[in-house]
């Protein structure tokens, strides 16, 4: 666990920066509501009659004027882009990063084997991200606490359930695209991250590219369909599981063979 620890603490001011940032905007957000909702009604109607930008975020089938329908759009986006960049970064560059910094070499010389070092690197960055969803679901009750609204428990559940699977596919593609890369991975990251939010916009907008959400983790995010159902779709998080464990076996693959210099 030698190489856990270490990355670990390589990654430590990373993870409390963006553990700190997006803790900051999720309670500036739940802080705001009690102020707006009374013109939350207002909100609605606006955002109703705005067509695909709507649609786009689901806010057509959403009550800003309640805590959960605005929670689900504003904190919603926050955990969406704010996660997702972090996973996809971190694991973009956690195999990538030693040829990059010329330590692969040095690392390699010492008793431990490829498949070991690339376990304990992916058993890192999923504590990290494991660690930031729970630092980040215990600031979003606690400050739904703190300005007197009833705790939605089920819907906030399962909204940071599907925020927290999302980044683990996400961070699942990256270590996998890691495993092929020998500099340059932030761009890759946040490429990925950013086309699969993408995606989800226009599979929100467009009927006919509506297949997209089986392919983008954002499309079991949607808060909308969250709320309204109750639940989350079981097929698209199965495809997410799959396709984040299948770049976990890529990386394997690549890594092993890989002639690192």
């Amino acid at each position: 666990m030698t190489l856990v620890k270490h990355e670990l603490k390589q990654g430590k001011t990373t993870f409390l920066i963006w553990t700190a940032s997006i803790g900051f905007l999720l309670a500036v957000c739940i802080f705001l509501f009690p102020e707006m909702k009374d013109q939350m009604d207002g909100v609605s109607e606006i955002f109703a009659s705005m067509g695909s930008f709507t649609e786009a975020f689901g806010m057509d089938r959403l009550n800003f004027g309640t805590l959960v329908g605005f929670y689900a759009v504003e904190c919603g986006n926050v955990l969406g882009l704010g996660g997702a960049f972090f996973a996809s970064l971190f694991a973009a560059g956690i195999l990538s990063k030693e040829e990059k910094d010329k330590t692969a070499e040095f690392l390699l010389t010492h008793p431990v084997g490829r498949k070991r070092m690339i376990t304990e690197k992916l058993m890192a960055v999923l504590i990290l991200i494991t660690g930031m969803n729970l630092i980040l679901y215990t600031v979003a009750i606690g400050s739904i606490a703190a300005v007197g609204e009833e705790i939605p428990w089920k819907e906030i559940g399962l909204l940071h359930l599907a925020y927290y699977l999302l980044q683990l596919e996400l961070a699942g593609i990256c270590f996998g695209i890691s495993a092929f890369l020998r500099k340059g991975s932030a761009s890759a990251g946040l490429s990925i991250a950013a086309m699969m939010y993408f995606l989800s916009l226009v599979a929100n907008i467009t009927d006919t590219a509506e297949f997209l959400k089986y392919i983008t983790p954002f499309g079991y995010c949607d808060g909308a369909d969250i709320v309204a159902n109750g639940k989350l779709n079981g097929a698209m998080v199965v495809i997410g599981i799959a396709i984040g464990l299948g770049g976990i076996i890529i990386a394997y693959l690549k890594y092993t063979k890989k002639d690192i210099h």
